[in-house]
């Protein structure tokens, strides 16, 4: 059986995009993803889930240029984990992250007087 660390995600933007220019010539955008889940008839509505997202080279600068807080956009690419350890308790931390590969820049942000629509 092959193994498959994929995932697909649309939602909307959180906020607008943290960009980081490193001396290596390297370029990584982060940002959050607020994606609703399905619900069935008569269900309560939930919060979304949120997810951190890092984008880094080219995709990271077509981010920073045109993603927006609430604008809509599709991902593809790979979960991952930032690991570290907490400076004050020298606890081991992770951080679940997608790395994306793919970007695509599917609406503006909403507007308070529009419904959503996809």
């Amino acid at each position: 059986m092959a193994l498959l660390n994929q995932v697909h995600l649309v939602g909307r933007a959180g906020r607008d995009p943290e960009v980081r220019y490193f001396e290596s010539g390297n370029v990584l955008c982060t940002v959050t993803l607020a994606v609703n889940r399905i619900r069935r008839k008569g269900e309560q509505e939930d919060q979304p889930d949120w997810s951190d997202l890092e984008i880094w080279g080219k995709t990271a600068e077509i981010a920073s240029e045109y993603v927006r807080k609430g604008s809509l956009i599709g991902i593809s690419g790979a979960l991952a984990f930032n690991r570290w350890s907490d400076r004050t308790t020298q606890q081991a931390r992770e951080r679940p992250v997608i790395k994306v590969d793919q970007l695509e820049l599917l609406g503006r942000a909403a507007r308070p007087d529009e419904p959503e629509s996809f």
